[in-house]
């Protein structure tokens, strides 16, 4: 599937809930950042994350702080290995895949990315 057509599908709520997992969200965000300018990226990604929680019924899924952290972290390792093939960028970049116990616990702790303000805005890293 191509960066547009993921980006598509997922904006047209045309991808099934229960089969959209962490590994996903990462690889939505790439294709965001595949196609768009960095900041226009972030806001589609964040705008489709928040419209495909809230049609589920689940708005409260939705954390600015996760989802601007796990960006900026794929941004930068697109600098840094400069591929614009999925495929490569995950197997470089398995570390970003993984959701229990991944890489935001270097950054944060476990109770700042619970709590309701990094639900609703950007939390700086507290550890």
């Amino acid at each position: 599937m191509t960066h547009q057509q993921l980006i598509r599908d997922f904006e047209n709520d045309m991808l099934p809930a229960d089969s959209f997992h962490h590994a996903d969200h990462v690889r939505l965000a790439f294709a965001y950042l595949c196609e768009y300018p960095p900041l226009e990226a972030l806001d589609k990604f964040a705008t489709a994350l928040k419209r495909f929680a809230t049609a589920r019924g689940k708005p409260q899924l939705y954390n600015e702080t996760i989802t601007h952290a796990y960006f900026f972290l794929i941004r930068e390792r697109m600098a840094r290995f400069p591929s614009r093939e999925w495929d490569e960028f995950a197997a470089q970049n398995s570390d970003l895949l993984v959701w229990k116990d991944g890489i935001l616990g270097r950054y944060y702790r476990e109770g700042t990315l619970q709590s309701e303000l990094a639900r609703t805005v950007f939390v700086f890293p507290d550890r």
